[in-house]
């Protein structure tokens, strides 16, 4: 079910009994705090029955409180300020081992994402990039991070590649106006999602370049138009976004590219590290 989660409720409000109607309101007023809550805690502080809470889940359509728990945290990624992330982030964590607790989150994501990313799609966006006549990547905000440490890594193994500079939203424009079918455009986008992405993504679709994804999920903006899709799970850490799992499915999609132009490749590194012993590039002497 799509993020309009709020204005279904608010729509469903009066025909729900008094304590669908105790939860419902909770939840309009406070979703970020409900979205944590098991369908216990969320009975205790709207002085309903946990069963209540179930059957308030399925009365919106969900097969169960669970299924709508997901769907609000979801909600929040999208909606919450970078204030309230703070806030709720705090509030998960407690007093408890910052360290341990994101370190665990973000193994979790990892494991996830391993278990949910389609191969399929993987190998597909893969073939794709090998054979594009050119790769465009383009990441805004948190996300450029990302797509800079892809295109760092696809300029030694393709002479094709633009990092799509995403200063103002007329430059991304220029700088895809000759994108075309035949080329593949690389998009990295996170909740909060940006809105010059995502009319990035819809143009370059028009005009038939093959678009990959890697995203949070099916809901996500960019994945409208995505040829391949690589979804993977992103979560808040505070203010920030924790971006693991996106970057191992970049570092998985170098890796069997890598494998693919194995010859090339050597090649290429063979004569780069002539060059930098010749120009001293790395420090070389033994600190041991």
């Amino acid at each position: 079910m799509k993020n309009n989660l709020l204005e279904k409720i608010k729509v469903s409000l009066p025909t729900f009994s008094k304590g669908q109607k105790a939860i419902g309101s909770f939840i309009l007023n406070n979703y970020d705090k409900a979205a944590f809550m098991t369908a216990s805690r969320l009975g205790e502080v709207t002085n309903v029955s946990e069963s209540t809470v179930v059957r308030f889940a399925t009365a919106l359509g969900y097969e169960g409180y669970p299924e709508l728990q997901l769907a609000l945290q979801e909600l929040i990624r999208i909606r919450l300020t970078s204030v309230q992330r703070m806030e709720v982030t705090n509030d998960r964590i407690g007093e408890g081992d910052v360290l341990e607790s994101v370190l665990n989150s973000d193994m979790a994501k990892i494991r996830s994402t391993l278990e949910t990313v389609s191969r399929a799609d993987f190998t597909a966006a893969s073939d794709a990039i090998v054979k594009a006549k050119r790769i465009y990547i383009i990441g805004m905000r948190s996300s450029a991070s990302l797509a800079s440490f892809l295109a760092f890594n696809f300029r030694f193994m393709f002479d094709n590649v633009t990092l799509v500079q995403t200063t103002s939203g007329s430059e991304i424009f220029e700088q895809l106006l000759r994108v075309s079918e035949g080329d593949v455009v690389i998009a990295i986008s996170f909740p909060r999602y940006s809105k010059r992405i995502i009319n990035a993504v819809e143009f370059a679709h028009m005009q038939g370049a093959h678009i990959v994804a890697l995203t949070d999920s099916a809901l996500s903006p960019i994945a409208t138009h995505a040829d391949s899709t690589l979804y993977a799970k992103s979560d808040m850490a505070s203010f920030v976004d924790s971006l693991v799992a996106p970057l191992s499915i970049i570092n998985a999609l170098i890796v069997d590219i890598a494998r693919k132009k194995k010859v090339e490749l050597q090649n290429v590194f063979s004569r780069l590290e002539t060059i930098w012993d010749e120009y001293d590039v790395y420090d070389k002497d033994s600190h041991i």
